[in-house]
């Protein structure tokens, strides 16, 4: 199978594609390795996928209309798995045009790609952001997602109505995945599980907004990536009039209070933490927590992975990558 992996360079994506490679899959991975976060953490985790004989990597940016016409024109995929997109609900307060170009624009040259190549099955990254101001948990696929607190909320509640449109309309069997707070090796610098454990390494302060009293639904990568490989040769079908559209839950259905999850960053860690306490912050949320029941009855998923054992693997790998990360680049051509 030709699997399309958009930005491949990213946390998800680095660890789908090289999931994808080890079942015999031949992987196609694009990605414009912006700057939201270290560029170096994405070339060494590109560093990891080159030397993989089913894979190919293009340098691309999604907003460029007419580069991912080509792309899509110039190969025959089978499916298409995009995750590429401008992340962060606190940087889209600072950089809006950002999340309209990637994940808007983006999205939509996506769409039109699998549109014209006729993709066997399009599965999309959407968030648990969506789900805004709602106070009902844990949060279900059937509630109402029409207040978001952010740009990027809003951005990823249009990708749904967007894709929902594409399927309809030219009968693409789409997938939508609400990642809940993924976590693991190889992860994110803007996420706060990688902020706390670089400040608690280097003896700064940690921020904890709205004084610690908020929960997460913590999903390790392992089990992200477990789900979207049972999703993939499931494509969603038409049915009572609908069309081939799905959008499910993927988290850990078990929310984590983050002075908990603080507390066990510091015992691995080994020090303690020096807390900087805080309001509230423009575009959070409360509390995360996902329904997972239609998941599981659909692929008989569940997570795996306690949040003891997801943080201990996560400080092991941060402890070696920061400690013999290689310096070297990759060409960008």
């Amino acid at each position: 199978m030709k699997i399309l992996v958009t930005g491949v360079a990213g946390f998800i994506g680095f660890h789908l594609a090289n999931r994808l490679l080890a079942q015999g899959n031949e992987v196609y991975g694009v990605d414009d390795l912006n700057d939201y976060y270290d560029v170096s953490l994405k070339q060494a985790r590109l560093q990891q996928l080159l030397p993989q004989s089913n894979f190919t990597f293009k340098y691309l940016d999604i907003s460029d209309r007419f580069l991912v016409a080509e792309l899509f024109s110039a190969n025959h995929f089978d499916v298409t798995i995009h995750l590429a997109a401008q992340a962060g609900v606190r940087y889209s307060l600072q950089n809006p045009h950002a999340y309209v170009d990637s994940n808007l624009v983006g999205f939509t040259n996506i769409l039109e790609g699998c549109r014209h190549s006729q993709i066997e099955h399009l599965i999309f990254a959407s968030s648990s952001s969506v789900y805004g101001k709602n106070t009902k948990v844990p949060f279900a696929v059937t509630d109402n997602v029409d207040r978001p607190v952010s740009l990027y909320a809003a951005t990823k509640k249009a990708n749904e109505l967007m894709a929902h449109a594409y399927s309809h309309l030219y009968q693409i069997p789409i997938t939508g995945l609400r990642f809940f707070t993924v976590y693991g090796p190889w992860g994110r610098p803007d996420m706060a599980y990688f902020k706390f454990t670089k400040a608690i390494a280097e003896g700064k302060a940690i921020d904890v907004y709205n004084y610690g009293k908020m929960e997460r639904d913590f999903t390790y990568i392992d089990d992200v990536v477990e789900a979207i490989a049972r999703i993939i040769p499931s494509k969603p079908s038409n049915s009572n009039s609908e069309p081939p559209y799905k959008i499910y839950n993927l988290g850990n259905n078990q929310p984590i209070e983050l002075e908990r999850f603080i507390a066990t960053i510091e015992s691995l860690m080994g020090k303690s933490a020096r807390k900087n306490l805080l309001p509230m912050q423009p575009g959070d949320v409360v509390s995360t927590y996902a329904d997972m029941q239609e998941l599981n009855t659909n692929f008989d998923f569940q997570p795996s992975t306690s949040i003891s054992l997801g943080l201990e693997k996560f400080v092991t790998w941060y402890r070696q990558y920061y400690q013999i990360a290689s310096k070297t680049l990759i060409a960008l051509d």
